[in-house]
């Protein structure tokens, strides 16, 4: 598989298994690791720069639990517990069913290659699994959002 030229985002991708699938998209901004992660870390100014949620109630902190809405599904609320909490380099969070992760690595030319994957699964996964929308679509408009906004803020400074 080819490798994007630095700055353009990779198109989500999703493998399926029977008892599982995981869905990954990454891209390049050209923002410093502090923005993007005060950006992924302060749940409830989401809905001002992602249009894939409708609203995160909660702190994205170590061990706490937030209840996030999304436009997938917005009726329905998904109470995750934090994870995982590097700053500026690594957040998880999830439930039985499944974890997102968001990494950060720096590149060599000054930006930051987001990414973000989620698996979700387990022995009743075939049962409903046609039921749960794609996540390709929702994933590249996130990175999108993600970068358009970092790179807002990085140019206003």
């Amino acid at each position: 598989m080819a490798i994007p030229p630095n700055n353009q985002s990779s198109r989500a991708n999703t493998i399926r298994k029977v008892f599982s699938r995981e869905t990954s998209v990454s891209v390049d901004i050209n923002a410093g690791s502090s923005i993007i992660w005060s950006l992924l870390t302060n749940a409830s100014g989401y809905p001002g720069w992602s249009n894939t949620v409708v609203s995160i109630e909660g702190n994205i902190a170590p061990g706490e639990t937030i209840k996030l809405k999304s436009t997938l599904d917005p009726k329905r609320t998904f109470k995750l517990r934090v994870m995982e909490f590097q700053p500026e380099t690594r957040l998880a969070w999830g439930d039985a069913m499944g974890k997102r992760i968001f990494t950060l690595n720096d590149n060599k030319n000054g930006s930051v290659r987001f990414s973000m994957t989620e698996k979700i699964g387990g022995p009743l996964f075939p049962l409903f699994s046609k039921m749960i929308p794609s996540f390709d679509k929702p994933f590249d408009q996130f990175a999108s959002d993600l970068k358009t906004k970092a790179e807002f803020i990085m140019n206003a400074l």
